[in-house]
């Protein structure tokens, strides 16, 4: 009975998160400043839902609820919907905003249908630790300022693409300017690399004290060493000039696409990682 009031609940999350998305949209194509306010009000009671759930499942469990596959993707949908909530509030960023919810109402979704399987994370009390525990939440913070960097590259796009045909709308002055998202872009990039680097290192460090056997070789580390590499290239490639801005936008694009690879799949064939 639990489970499906908790299954219940979460389908209640992923329709009110796509009733905002619909206004945003309709806010996007006509610039109605009733379905603006709708749709933030709307994200903000998602907003207490998801973390009304989420201080919950912690009461309940007695721990951060970010050491299974599952969990890890609620918390990460979780922290998207607040980094954008903040973008509303602060910088007044309506289309980051817009993306941003895209990405974790994807999440979001996928966390609801998929098999449900809120249970004890399988590492045992005793290699729960702090240090693990730290590993975890700044490779889900790295994931989160990837993401930004991904909002900020498509919207590059977009207004690099309305520029060349020359054909303004009444939304075109809603958009960050060419400027504002390259610079978005790199902030993220350098925010999102030493958070991984971190994370790696805390893993490394937690690997070796708790487990008996694991390989650096492991597919998930060196997935995420990839990872960094990639975006440290993305990064010199434009600073040297080698990248022209769209090509950096595109670039960014496609390195998100690793991200989502090593989140999924290296969390699945990793030979020593919980996720599971």
């Amino acid at each position: 009975m639990a489970e499906m009031t908790m299954a219940r609940f979460h389908e209640l999350v992923v329709i009110l998160y796509a009733v905002s998305l619909v206004f945003y949209f309709i806010d996007y194509l006509n610039k109605d400043t009733v379905a603006h306010r709708s749709a933030f009000w709307i994200l903000s009671l998602v907003y207490v839902l998801q973390t009304g759930y989420l201080i919950f499942h912690m009461i309940e469990t007695k721990r951060f609820p970010i050491l299974s596959l599952f969990e890890g993707i609620y918390f990460f949908s979780w922290l998207l919907i607040t980094l954008s909530v903040i973008l509303h509030l602060v910088y007044k960023v309506g289309f980051a905003v817009f993306f941003l919810n895209v990405i974790g109402f994807i999440f979001m979704t996928i966390y609801t249908f998929a098999p449900f399987q809120i249970e004890q994370s399988p590492i045992g009390e005793s290699l729960i630790s702090e240090l693990l525990f730290i590993h975890v939440t700044f490779a889900i913070l790295s994931y989160a300022a990837f993401a930004i960097s991904l909002v900020f590259a498509i919207l590059y796009l977009l207004v690099y693409k309305v520029l060349k045909k020359k054909k303004w709308t009444k939304q075109f002055a809603r958009f960050p300017s060419l400027h504002q998202s390259a610079i978005g872009m790199k902030a993220a990039i350098f925010t999102g690399i030493p958070l991984l680097l971190i994370s790696l290192i805390l893993g490394m460090q937690w690997a070796t004290v708790a487990l008996d056997h694991w390989s650096f070789f492991d597919v998930k580390i060196i997935g995420s060493f990839f990872l960094i590499l990639l975006y440290s290239l993305v990064l010199f490639l434009q600073k040297s000039g080698k990248l022209t801005a769209n090509d950096f936008a595109w670039a960014n694009v496609f390195a998100f696409l690793f991200v989502i690879i090593n989140f999924f799949l290296g969390s699945k064939l990793s030979q020593f990682h919980f996720w599971i």
